[in-house]
């Protein structure tokens, strides 16, 4: 953290307008009621003979939409917010803000900006540990430090995933559309599992496996039906219903 309080009116804000296609600019304090997880990436994302870094799009079912990413860690990560039931709204590269320094002004572009249910807004910036040097530190202090002037804000820098859990949520991954839910298939499968049971056991249990299990593998990826991701998947998994009003 700074250490120190940010006056918003002096940070600028800058995003793309996805309706005229230009940019649009405030002071960050006027700005919150601005819905960027609806905005389109305030820059292209680059790709070029020989680039370090692999650019692309993933499908979110979260928003049901293409979401930027700039290297696989971003890439994951927005796959795990995509796969996290609190995030509502999703968009990378959603703005760029820029504040006073010591002889010029500095810039940032936070990842991703996230809205939760709640209806208050995470900002998220994806670096590797060992790749967060000291200029960067000083951009990601001071987005932790608007974020909290926002109020209605909040800010995180995340490193890389655990590696069992991105593993089972890139599998999850592969039944995010909802063409996989069947509506009989996942009542019975609310059936089956209300009392915890092993995936296996509860796929046969709710009808041939390969029928069910496209359904079950939704319902886990939506966490309809819960499973603990930091151990490997597999048939001996224990799953159970998700309690209602979830944290």
């Amino acid at each position: 953290m700074l250490g120190v309080a940010m006056d918003l009116d002096l940070v600028e804000v800058e995003w793309a307008d996805g309706v005229g296609g230009g940019l649009r600019k405030s002071v960050l304090g006027a700005a919150a009621r601005v819905v960027f997880e609806s905005v389109p990436p305030v820059r292209r994302f680059a790709s070029y003979r020989g680039q370090r870094h692999f650019t692309g799009w993933c499908w979110a079912a979260t928003t049901e939409s293409l979401v930027g990413f700039e290297s696989w860690l971003e890439r994951d990560r927005a796959m795990l917010l995509d796969h996290d039931r609190r995030v509502v709204g999703l968009a990378s590269q959603p703005f760029r803000v820029s504040w006073p320094g010591l002889t010029r002004r500095i810039s940032h572009t936070p990842d991703y900006f996230v809205r939760l249910e709640d209806g208050s807004g995470l900002v998220i910036d994806v670096r590797p540990a060992d790749r967060v040097g000291p200029e960067d530190a000083v951009k990601f202090a001071a987005s932790e430090a608007m974020c909290q002037a926002m109020g209605c804000w909040s800010y995180v820098l995340v490193h890389e995933p655990e590696p069992v859990e991105m593993a089972n949520v890139r599998w999850l991954s592969g039944y995010r559309h909802p063409r996989n839910r069947v509506g009989t298939v996942a009542a019975r499968l609310g059936e089956v599992f209300h009392e915890p049971r092993l995936l296996m056991d509860g796929a046969q249990a709710a009808g041939d496996p390969l029928a069910v299990l496209p359904t079950l593998f939704h319902l886990l990826w939506c966490g309809d039906l819960t499973v603990d991701l930091t151990v490997p998947l597999g048939d001996g998994s224990r799953v159970g219903l998700a309690a209602v009003g979830h944290e």
